[in-house]
């Protein structure tokens, strides 16, 4: 079995929870921007909109770069990357549990004829 910290998987499954935060996540897949650019279309204050950006950077989902007083963000995808390893560490067993589902089905729909 491939091994990942858990508490790292469990603050990325939480940072993606959100869909305020997933959608940063998808802003940020496009490029780096100012975080005032980034928080723009969303309905809260930029206060709020920090408040996503911190679990987002705890997560390591999210870098800061601040210069004066300008602060970009940059997508930090290796976090997503281990989260998707893990996830597809358990792909077989699905695979196997959905192609039992259908044998299943099928021999349902051959009985009724």
């Amino acid at each position: 079995m491939v091994h990942y910290s858990a508490a790292n998987l469990d603050r990325v499954a939480a940072a993606l929870s959100d869909p305020t935060r997933r959608a940063i996540i998808d802003r940020l897949a496009r490029g780096s921007a100012r975080i005032s650019d980034v928080a723009e279309p969303f309905p809260m204050t930029l206060t709020g909109f920090c408040k996503h950006v911190r679990v987002l950077e705890r997560a390591g989902l999210v870098r800061r770069t601040r210069r004066g007083r300008e602060n970009t963000l940059e997508l930090s995808p290796q976090p997503l990357r281990d989260m998707a390893k893990w996830i597809l560490h358990y792909e077989p067993f699905w695979n196997a549990r959905l192609d039992r589902l259908q044998e299943f089905f099928t021999a349902q729909q051959e009985k009724s004829r």
